[in-house]
């Protein structure tokens, strides 16, 4: 379950679905879920980019595939339908109902911009892997995005990797190309639209919208000659670092977004500068990630199951 993956023949593709909520039993179907060929595939993909950008800055050189050029075009897509789509003046400050005329142009236009990314002999993919991409932005109705979004976008990263389309050299460029685009688009919808926290713990939550930038950001730092994890909370070192490195550029976003002592609006991330090593926070990072994210009922009843990513018993 990874970029290497790539060379398997995708099953036939189906229309994605999701277990009606009336059926679900939260105990049994999160046993299932973490059982699930979907589990597998999906936490196989996110450590093995988790190794492939150890050690590395965003500003280190890597290759840039088509496929790879072709997302960032398609984000860039996205970022500019924000531009496009002002907020409108409303009573209330948050939850900015011009999102709603965004994603509705997201909503019609998905399918398109997923088969301007895969070749034309995988063109019966698009709806799938377009499912993810749509569940990637936030929720239209609530005007929130949290984790579970983020989820949306790796899955439709790991779809890609799936079908072929990805490939085991692009790990670093689906990191720090793509998936660090998409963040920025993201926190563009969220400063735009003044998007609410989808299921934060606030105070006691790592990010208010953000989990795997964390993970991947803290592999980078593995190793690091002078960058210690107590250095992080040092603001002339985020300001100095932050375009080397992903954990720091989500550092420096949160300050900017909230005011007051760092200990008090983030305490979770305060407690982990404390940590000794840039391993320790990683491994760390990945337990909190599965245990906060992918085994809390919450997040994971919103996530899709088709043929690419399926519910069904792991069987490899």
């Amino acid at each position: 379950a990874s970029p290497g993956a790539s060379e398997e023949v995708a099953p036939p593709v189906q229309q994605c679905f999701m277990v009606p909520k009336k059926e679900i039993n939260v105990v049994s179907d999160m046993a299932k879920w973490k059982r699930s060929q979907a589990y597998a595939d999906y936490m196989g993909f996110i450590l093995t980019l988790n190794e492939g950008v150890r050690g590395k800055k965003l500003t280190c050189e890597y290759k840039v595939s088509e496929p790879i050029e072709k997302l960032v075009a398609l984000l860039n897509t996205l970022d500019r339908w924000i531009d496009e789509t002002p907020p409108v003046d409303q009573p209330s400050r948050f939850g900015n109902k011009a999102f709603r005329t965004w994603y509705a142009k997201l909503d019609q236009e998905a399918e398109k911009l997923v088969s301007a990314v895969i070749p034309k002999h995988l063109a019966d993919a698009a709806p799938e892997v377009a499912v993810y991409l749509k569940e990637s932005v936030g929720n239209s109705t609530r005007i929130d995005y949290g984790t579970g979004h983020e989820a949306a976008f790796a899955a439709f990263l790991c779809c890609l990797c799936k079908i072929g389309v990805l490939r085991v050299d692009d790990q670093m460029a689906i990191v720090f190309k793509v998936f660090n685009r998409y963040l920025e688009v993201m926190r563009k919808l969220q400063k735009t639209y003044r998007m609410e926290p989808a299921g934060s713990q606030g105070v006691w939550g790592l990010d208010d919208f953000q989990f795997l930038p964390f993970i991947w950001g803290s592999s980078q730092l593995i190793d690091h000659p002078s960058l210690e994890p107590r250095h992080f909370v040092d603001e002339k070192v985020v300001n100095e670092n932050h375009k080397d490195f992903m954990f720091l550029e989500c550092i420096l976003f949160i300050t900017e977004m909230k005011t007051g002592p760092f200990a008090e609006h983030s305490n979770q991330l305060w407690n982990i500068s404390a940590v000794p090593s840039w391993s320790k926070v990683n491994q760390g990072l990945i337990r909190m990630y599965k245990a906060e994210c992918l085994e809390k009922f919450p997040v994971i009843q919103h996530f899709k199951f088709g043929s690419l990513l399926p519910i069904q018993p792991v069987t490899s």
